[in-house]
């Protein structure tokens, strides 16, 4: 397994003021630690990320653990881009349970980089990259197609215009490769959720499916550019077969829920 890094000392203080870098305004995340769990914060009501200090490789979100969903239609994806990097909770365990796969993260908020070894994410190598940029124009103009993305990009006012229009829909079923799969996090409460759901449908052809996360605050989103999105098409040993043992414990009731959430679907 991947050696992690020692969590480092955070100074006291907490800081959510924009700031000016690379001529863009920025929010500056503040970090709450509480000596058993570290969390990633633009607003003191609004949770972007957290991890167990003693386990940062664990996905300690609820909505992470349906967003790995995508296991069950891509069970060996050889390629992930993300857009999002926040405390990197998804990007960490992508990174320890698979191997083979290559991940390029999108994150355009050079503050949220800055505290990548606060939250202990992976430094950059061969089959890792942070790259500090906007994830729609990164869809717009990808150097090669991939077999998932991720799009779970907030900022302090919640979900940016651009991550949610057509054109970026339509740009992130181009970037897939044939059979891939796009997995959204969407606010479930937001006035626009229906409208950025048709959207997701419209542009892959109606082959999505949504997955409301356990506490139901956020749902997933499940597209592919491919097979039908079908429990038939779904095996679940496969999905956890290449994990290890803590992460298919971690995943297999949530698997479970996903797998009957779309068994519902299918009968509607």
């Amino acid at each position: 397994m991947t050696p992690w890094p020692t969590l480092p000392d955070l100074p006291p203080g907490m800081s959510a003021t924009p700031d000016r870098a690379h001529g863009q305004d920025f929010t500056k995340p503040f970090v709450h630690d509480d000596g058993q769990a570290r969390s990633l914060h633009f607003t003191k009501g609004e949770l972007q990320s957290r991890m167990n200090r003693h386990s940062p490789w664990q996905l300690e979100v609820d909505y992470t653990l349906t967003m790995m969903g995508f296991l069950l239609l891509q069970p060996a994806p050889a390629s992930i881009a993300m857009v999002g990097l926040g405390g990197g909770s998804l990007a960490k365990f992508c990174y320890r349970q698979l191997p083979e796969c290559r991940m390029t993260v999108l994150e355009n908020n050079p503050h949220v980089i800055a505290l990548r070894r606060d939250f202990c994410v992976p430094d950059d190598d061969a089959r890792f990259q942070v790259m500090e940029g906007d994830g729609a124009a990164f869809m717009a103009s990808p150097a090669a197609g991939f077999d998932v993305l991720l799009i779970d990009g907030f900022d302090h006012e919640g979900q940016p215009a651009a991550l949610c229009s057509q054109p970026f829909y339509d740009d992130c079923f181009a970037a897939l490769n044939p059979g891939g799969v796009l997995a959204v996090n969407l606010h479930y409460d937001d006035s626009n959720y229906p409208v950025w759901a048709e959207r997701i449908l419209r542009s892959f052809g109606g082959n999505a499916v949504e997955v409301p996360a356990p506490e139901k605050s956020n749902c997933i989103i499940f597209a592919s550019r491919g097979a039908p999105i079908s429990p038939r098409r779904i095996r679940l040993h496969a999905s956890l077969a290449r994990l290890d043992g803590e992460a298919r414990a971690q995943l297999k009731p949530e698997f479970a829920r996903i797998v009957w959430t779309m068994k519902d679907l299918d009968e509607t």
